[in-house]
């Protein structure tokens, strides 16, 4: 059963913000620094240009479902 936010002691409420305060400034970290790699922006290019052109597999050709 979930537990309401308003069931959870002082302590259970500042671990939970931690928590969440951290996972937001790790991903904007991990946004941040792929970003600004010009592999990783060239690589979205060169996947948007072979997603118009229709290079493209269903997702049964690449995963086993």
């Amino acid at each position: 059963m979930a537990q309401k936010i308003k069931d959870l002691t002082v302590e259970e409420r500042g671990e939970l913000i931690s928590e969440k305060v951290r996972e937001a400034i790790e991903d904007f970290l991990e946004d941040f620094l792929a970003l600004s790699s010009p592999e990783y922006i060239k690589s979205i290019e060169e996947a948007r240009e072979d997603y118009r052109k229709g290079r493209t597999k269903e997702a049964s050709e690449v995963f086993d479902v």
